[in-house]
């Protein structure tokens, strides 16, 4: 909806009310997957932290969580991926992956903070659809030191101690900024060792490789509406009246130290 004659669908609305918002806020939102599916989101922003996450289930039951720091510049992906038990797995399998946070790519958490729902019920597609992006992510992160990245790394990605990745080109960005450096470490790539297969391609389940997962943020507030209104001296102002909710998957390739910590990356 762009213009100010056009009545706003039953989407997220800002909420304009004199009373402060409270620091930290939770919002619940029924999303449609792909698949047809209707699942649960949880949206949570703190503005005095100045941090939003976002919570769902995908469609094949794996927990997918979005953390963006703005005060660090700092994205963090996390996956709580169902094992398979029958193949040796452990219950659940977690993956974190850390990326620069740019400007733009959500709305603020003062504006995550204050948003309220109008129909509860309603359930919710992304108005806009952004292109898939696929990451390389050729670095560890150290867990015990990456508190000095992002204070949420220490909760978001606690179960994934091993498997916390990020990018060496977010890491140059960080270094510049007065990161510890030491606590990035380059993992092996093929361009390294020629013999360093794709997962899929891997028929050794114990031999390294180069694993893929993809997910999918099915629906969040990308950015904010701004409507137009006009006093009685003909004066033309803006102000806040909704946002704009956008879609966007993610392919993250990394490396493995045995194929069995990927077996959901097999040719079919």
């Amino acid at each position: 909806v762009r213009g100010m004659r056009a009545p706003l669908p039953a989407l997220l609305w800002l909420c304009l009310a004199p009373l402060p918002a409270p620091a930290g806020a939770e919002l619940r939102v029924r999303v449609r997957l792909p698949g047809g599916q209707v699942t649960e989101e949880s949206l949570q922003a703190d503005s005095g932290a100045d941090c939003v996450s976002l919570e769902l289930r995908a469609a094949d039951g794996a927990l997918v969580t979005l953390t963006a720091d703005f005060r660090q510049e700092v994205k963090i992906f996390r996956a709580l991926i169902l094992g398979e038990l029958e193949r040796g797995q452990s219950q659940f399998q977690a993956l974190c992956f850390v990326t620069r946070l740019h400007r733009n790519e959500i709305i603020p958490s003062e504006s995550m903070a204050k948003l309220r729902q109008k129909n509860p019920r309603t359930v919710r597609q992304a108005e806009e659809v952004r292109g898939l992006e696929h990451l390389s992510m050729d670095v560890a992160v150290n867990f015990s030191k990456g508190a000095q990245l992002s204070p949420h790394i220490h909760n978001v990605c606690a179960e994934a101690r091993e498997a916390i990745y990020t990018r060496e080109e977010d890491v140059k960005f960080w270094l510049e900024k007065g990161v510890d450096g030491s606590m990035f470490e380059v993992l092996p790539q093929t361009s390294d060792v020629p013999e360093l297969q794709r997962c899929r391609l891997c028929l050794d389940r114990w031999k390294p490789c180069i694993c893929s997962y993809s997910l999918s943020i099915e629906w969040y507030p990308c950015m904010l509406k701004y409507c137009k209104s006009r006093d009685a001296g003909g004066k033309v102002s803006s102000y806040k009246c909704g946002i704009r909710s956008c879609q966007k998957g993610y392919t993250f390739d990394y490396y493995v130290p045995q194929k069995q910590l990927c077996l959901w990356d097999e040719e079919t």
